[in-house]
C-alpha cells in the first residue's frame, strides 16, 4: 500500500555555497519546509532581493522509510528551477516554480543518504516568469514527500499528475462518470477497484475492472453549483492483485456543465450565474510565497466573506490545497500559467510543459472552467510570428488535453481589438485600467460596449482593474493620491459599470490582497503592489472591500467607511456607508441624520463636523461605529509622502482658475498655449508611436489616450523610468509657467 512520508523538517540551508556537498555540511543554518529565501527582501522595495542557487541539504535515514518497492521524492513547488541530488548523483531537473514533481530515488538510496536541493531563481531566457509586476520568490515553498508504493502503482511520473483522470456528464438527472487510471507496471491479472461515493461517505457506484477506462452511473445527481450547493463526490481507485490492495489513489470531483455566451455571460448547469470576483495572489507579509494551510484557509474565508463567485488565480499554478478549498467554498476558477508579460523566443517549451502539469494536476477539480494561455504577453507587440503561434500550440494542446474546459487569456489594455492574437482562445479577458493609469473611470464601460459592438461573437471579460490605496486620506480625492477614499470611490464607480453589463462573461478585481512587487517605489511603501482590497498581512479590509460585500454577499451587513480618516478640516464632511440592506440611517453624537435608501447600496450623508463626533450607522439589526474630529490643519499623517520622490504633489503652487502640473495631460493639451508649451518642452522626449516605453509597453493611439489622463507631475515620474529624470526646480519651473495659463472653462 502507498504511504506518504512528510520531510519538511530540518533541512539545512545556504545562500553562500558554490557546489554540490558530498556530505552534510556543519556550518549551513537549519530551516522548516516551507521556506522561501526572499520572504522579507522580496517585500521591501528597491528590486534587490536576492536571485542565485541555494542549496537545501537533508540527511535521510532509509530505515526511517516504510518498506516499499520503489520511492519517489515529491517537490510540490520549487521555484524557479530546481536539481535532484542524491548521495552526490543529479537525478533530475526540473523548470517551472509552482507545480508539483516527483523524482524516482529507488536506484539511488543507500542506508543514510544526503539529498540536495538546487533551487535556482535567476533571471533566464527560457523558464517563465521573468518579466511581470510581482516578485519571484525562491525557495522550497511547499511540501516535499517521499512517496512509497509498490512496483505495480498507479502512476507517478507523468507531469505531477495523480494517475486518476475523472470526467463526468450530466446526462438528465443522471451523471455518466468516466474514470481513466494510469498505472506504472499494469500486469495481466491485476484489476483496478473503482467507487464512488457522495458527500455523506455513501456508496453511489462502483465496478471493478481490469480496464483502465471506464463509466460509471450517479443516479440522481447532485450537481455542483458554485456557491449556491458546492456538492462534491469522491472517486477512490484501488489497485487489486489476488485480492490484495496494492495502491490506491483518491480524488474528489464534481458533476455540473456550463457554457459562456458572448450575450448572456457565464451559464452554470442552465442557470445565468454572473461570475464576479478577485484575482488572487499566492504570497504573504514575511511569509513570501512559503504559506501554510491555515493562510489558504484564511484566504478563502475572506474571499468568501466578500461574495465573490470567481477567483482568477494568478498568474502561475497554485497550491493544490486552495484549489481543494475552492471546490468545497463553490468559487469558479480562471487557471493559468506565468507565460506572462514578455515573450521569449527561448521558452516555448517551458510554456508547454507548464500547461501539461498546470492540466494534468488539476483537471479533477470542478472549479476549474478556463484555462488561461497568457497574461499581457503582448507588450512589445501582438504581432510576433513566434508569440502567435506559441498560443495557437498552447490553445490546440489545451483542447487536446481536455475537452471539456474552455480557454482564455488577459490582454494588455493597449492590445488592438482587430488583432489576430485576441481571436485564439475561446473567451478573451482585459486588464484596463481606466481612472488609475490614465484616462477616466467612465472610459470603463464603453470602452467593453464597443469590443462587444465590434465582436459580437466572442466572449468579453475584464480580467483586471483596481487602483492603490495605503493608510492616506482626504476628503477631496484625485486620481493617483493613493488614498483609501480615491479607491473606494473608484471601485464604486467600476461596480456600477461592469455588474450592470450582462453580457461581460467574467470580472476580476486586482487584487484581493497587496502582494509582493520588490520592484515597485509607489505609495510611500515601496516592494508592494497596494491594489488589495485587504492589506498584505490580511489584518485590514480596505472600505472597497465592502463596496463589493454591499453587491455580492447576501450576508447582512453596514459598513461605515472612513474609519481611518478622524480628523478632518472641512465644516460639513462627506460620510459614506455601504450595505446591503435596503435603508441605512446614520446618526452623529445620538442625533438621526435621517435615514436613506440606495439601489446601488453606496449610502452617502452630509456631516456637520464640530469638535468630536461619534458615528454610528444603522441598517436592520446591524451597526456600525466611528468618529470624526474637527481640526483647523489638515493632518499631515493623512497625506503621501512618497519615498525618494522629487517632488510631491502637495509641494506644487496651485493658483484657482490656472493650470498646474498637478492637473491631467488632457486638460494642459487643450488649451493652446498648454499644447505649444508642451511640444517645447517634451517633445522631443516623449515617446512616439512604435516606440518602447515604461514596463515594456510598445507606443500606440491607445496607450497615448491612457497617458491623457495622468497628471504631468505623475508623468513625470513615469519619464523617470525611460530615464528621463526632471529635477525639482525644472519641474517647479513648468509648473511657474502653467500657473500663468487659465484653465479650460
Amino acid at each position: 500500500m502507498r504511504k506518504v512520508f512528510n520531510l519538511n523538517a530540518k533541512w539545512a540551508f545556504t545562500k553562500q555555497a558554490n557546489a554540490v556537498p558530498t556530505e552534510m555540511p556543519k556550518d549551513w543554518y537549519f530551516v522548516n519546509l516551507p521556506h522561501s529565501w526572499n520572504a522579507i527582501d522580496g517585500q521591501d522595495g528597491g528590486n534587490d532581493f536576492y536571485r542565485g542557487t541555494c542549496y537545501y541539504a537533508k540527511v535521510l535515514d532509509k530505515m526511517d522509510l516504510p518498506e516499499a518497492d520503489r520511492y519517489y521524492l515529491e517537490i510540490r513547488g520549487a521555484n524557479s528551477s530546481a536539481d535532484v541530488y542524491v548521495n552526490g548523483k543529479n537525478l533530475a531537473h526540473h523548470d517551472g516554480g509552482y507545480s508539483t514533481w516527483r523524482v524516482d530515488i529507488t536506484d539511488a538510496l543507500e542506508r543514510e543518504n544526503l539529498i540536495v536541493i538546487a533551487v535556482d531563481n535567476r533571471p533566464s531566457d527560457k523558464v517563465y516568469p521573468q518579466v511581470a509586476d510581482f516578485t519571484f520568490y525562491g525557495g522550497l515553498y511547499r511540501d516535499v514527500n517521499v512517496i512509497c508504493v509498490n512496483n505495480s502503482h498507479f502512476d507517478l511520473d507523468y507531469y505531477g499528475g495523480i494517475g486518476l483522470q475523472i470526467t463526468p456528464e450530466v446526462v438528465a438527472k443522471n451523471a455518466k462518470v468516466n474514470a481513466k487510471v494510469f498505472v506504472t507496471n499494469y500486469k495481466e491479472g491485476q484489476a483496478v477497484r473503482y467507487t464512488i461515493t457522495d458527500k455523506e461517505g455513501a456508496i453511489v457506484a462502483s465496478t471493478t475492472s481490469h480496464s483502465r477506462d471506464v463509466d460509471l452511473t450517479i443516479n440522481n445527481v447532485n450537481l455542483w453549483h458554485g456557491r449556491k450547493n458546492p456538492y462534491l463526490y469522491t472517486m477512490k481507485a484501488e489497485l487489486i492483485e489476488d485480492e490484495k490492495i496494492l495502491d490506491t489513489v483518491s480524488s474528489r470531483f464534481g458533476c455540473r456543465y456550463y457554457e459562456i455566451d458572448p450575450e448572456r455571460g457565464f451559464i452554470l448547469n442552465g442557470e445565468e450565474y454572473p461570475l464576479r470576483g478577485v484575482s488572487r495572489h499566492q504570497d504573504r507579509w514575511g511569509y513570501g510565497n512559503a504559506l501554510l494551510p491555515e493562510h489558504h484557509k484564511e484566504d478563502a474565508d475572506l474571499i468568501y466573506e466578500v461574495g465573490a463567485t470567481t477567483i482568477r488565480l494568478a498568474h502561475y499554478q497554485h497550491d493544490q490545497y486552495f484549489y481543494d478549498l475552492c471546490d468545497e467554498y463553490g468559487f469558479v476558477i480562471w487557471a493559468e500559467i506565468p507565460y506572462i508579460s514578455q515573450h521569449m523566443p527561448g521558452g516555448r517549451a517551458n510554456t508547454i510543459s507548464q500547461m501539461k502539469e498546470l492540466i494534468t494536476q488539476n483537471y479533477n477539480h470542478p472549479s476549474i472552467v478556463v484555462w488561461g494561455l497568457s497574461n499581457e504577453i503582448t507588450m512589445k507587440g501582438e504581432g510576433d510570428p513566434d508569440l502567435l503561434e506559441n498560443h495557437r500550440i498552447l490553445n490546440d494542446l489545451v483542447h487536446e488535453m481536455d475537452k471539456t474546459r474552455l480557454t482564455t487569456m488577459a490582454a494588455v489594455s493597449p492590445c488592438p481589438i482587430d488583432c489576430e492574437y485576441i481571436t485564439i482562445p475561446d473567451c478573451v479577458s482585459y486588464n484596463h485600467y481606466f481612472g488609475w493609469y490614465g484616462g477616466e473611470t467612465s472610459m470603463n464601460g464603453p470602452w467593453f460596449d464597443n469590443f462587444h459592438k465590434v465582436h459580437p461573437d466572442i466572449p468579453i471579460g475584464c480580467s483586471e482593474y483596481g487602483c492603490e490605496a495605503l493608510n492616506w486620506h482626504t476628503s477631496e480625492p484625485v486620481q493617483g493620491d493613493y488614498t483609501e477614499e480615491y479607491q473606494a470611490y473608484y471601485h464604486e464607480e467600476l461596480i456600477k459599470q461592469l455588474f450592470s453589463r450582462k453580457y461581460m462573461w467574467a470580472t476580476h478585481v486586482w487584487n484581493m490582497f497587496d502582494f509582493g512587487a520588490d520592484a515597485r517605489a509607489e505609495g510611500g511603501e515601496n516592494g508592494q503592489n497596494h491594489k488589495g482590497l485587504i492589506t498584505f498581512d490580511r489584518k485590514y479590509k480596505k472600505d472597497s472591500f465592502y463596496a463589493y460585500k454591499a453587491w455580492l454577499s447576501d450576508d447582512p451587513f453596514v459598513h461605515l467607511c472612513g474609519k481611518r480618516y478622524v480628523d478632518r478640516v472641512e465644516d460639513v464632511t462627506k460620510v459614506t456607508v455601504y450595505s446591503n440592506l435596503p435603508e441605512v440611517e446614520l446618526f452623529a453624537n445620538g442625533v438621526s441624520l435621517g435615514k436613506k435608501t440606495a439601489s446601488d447600496h453606496f449610502f452617502y450623508f452630509d456631516v456637520k463636523n464640530v469638535g468630536e463626533t461619534e458615528l454610528v450607522a444603522v441598517a436592520g439589526d446591524y451597526k456600525d461605529c466611528g468618529k470624526i474630529n474637527k481640526v483647523d490643519k489638515f493632518n499631515e499623517d493623512y497625506r503621501l509622502k512618497e519615498k525618494g520622490a522629487i517632488l510631491n504633489w502637495f509641494d506644487v503652487t496651485v493658483i484657482d482658475g490656472y493650470l498646474s502640473i498637478n492637473d491631467k495631460m488632457s486638460t494642459i493639451m487643450s488649451t493652446p498655449q498648454g499644447m505649444a508649451m508642451f511640444k517645447q518642452m517634451f517633445g522631443a522626449m516623449m515617446p512616439k508611436s512604435g516606440d518602447t516605453m515604461m514596463g515594456g509597453f510598445e507606443m500606440n493611439e491607445s496607450m497615448m489616450q491612457m497617458l491623457g489622463g495622468f497628471t504631468l507631475l505623475r508623468l513625470a515620474g513615469m519619464l523617470g523610468m525611460m530615464g528621463i529624470n526632471l529635477t525639482k526646480e525644472q519641474l517647479l519651473g513648468i509648473n511657474a509657467q502653467l500657473n500663468l495659463i487659465k484653465k479650460p472653462e
